[in-house]
């Protein structure tokens, strides 16, 4: 009975894994192809924004506020205050930026996305589609994935500015931290590619997010329990694959682009 039961648990990880995929590849093949629903695009584009632009600045204050005040204590620990501006401001950029960006549109954008997708999907508005000979990937989820990356790009660059600006309102003026010494540090230190990295992983989390919100949105339950569900089970998916996916990122940025030298 026991044996039995897990066998069914790790064929249904395996298979909600290879549906996922499966997803994912026929989006990835669905992006260029003709025609393309700008009005769809539009709507979503504006739906996930409004949604999160107010939570994102929010949050990206206490953040970067936090990151500044940790850094700032601990550089002036070792004596390394000289350093606080870089490593507040790449440690904003580089991973505070693109990781609340994400769990906002995970859990603000994506779940709003899923929720809809699975109210059409119990009102068998898929089924619809599909009858029509109509492919739902192409003309729901592909607006949608591509609103969740274009929102994630703009709302980084927020949470960006807000986490600097706040970075060093905290730093200069709580901790007694030099306005020179903050700048100067992170001219020394920073890069055009701490940037860019950042900007990248907020495509590849706004993709992540989109892609699971859509996969849980077209496949839940019967009835409204079933959508209530599928959103929980969304944002939870999505948050584990986000950390998951943001090491990776990490990893590689480090290993193939070399640290700036003082």
């Amino acid at each position: 009975m026991g044996t039995t039961a897990r066998t069914g648990t790790h064929g249904g990880v395996l298979r909600e894994s290879g549906e996922l995929f499966a997803l994912t590849w026929a989006v990835l093949r669905a992006m260029p192809a003709r025609p393309f629903q700008v009005r769809e695009f539009v709507q979503q584009s504006w739906f996930v924004a409004s949604v999160t632009i107010v939570p994102t600045a929010l949050v990206a204050i206490p953040f970067g506020a936090v990151v500044a005040l940790q850094i700032g204590s601990l550089t002036k620990q070792i004596g390394a205050q000289s350093f606080t501006g870089a490593a507040s401001v790449l440690a904003t950029v580089q991973q505070a930026s693109p990781l609340v960006t994400a769990l906002l549109i995970a859990g603000a954008g994506g779940s709003a996305m899923c929720a809809d997708l699975g109210a059409r999907a119990i009102r068998e508005e898929i089924s619809a589609l599909e009858v029509l000979g109509i492919s739902p990937v192409q003309r729901l989820v592909v607006p949608r994935v591509l609103a969740a990356m274009f929102v994630a790009v703009l709302l980084n660059g927020v949470v960006s500015v807000v986490g600097v600006a706040g970075g060093y309102f905290f730093n200069v003026i709580m901790q007694d931290g030099t306005p020179g010494a903050y700048l100067s540090s992170f001219a020394s230190l920073a890069q055009l590619s701490d940037l860019w990295i950042g900007e990248i992983k907020a495509v590849v989390f706004g993709f992540v997010a989109g892609v699971v919100a859509a996969h849980r949105g077209l496949r839940p339950a019967p009835g409204p329990k079933g959508v209530g569900d599928a959103v929980n089970q969304a944002v939870v998916i999505t948050f584990l694959l986000l950390f998951l996916v943001n090491v990776v990122l990490t990893a590689a940025y480090l290993q193939l682009v070399p640290p700036r030298g003082m």
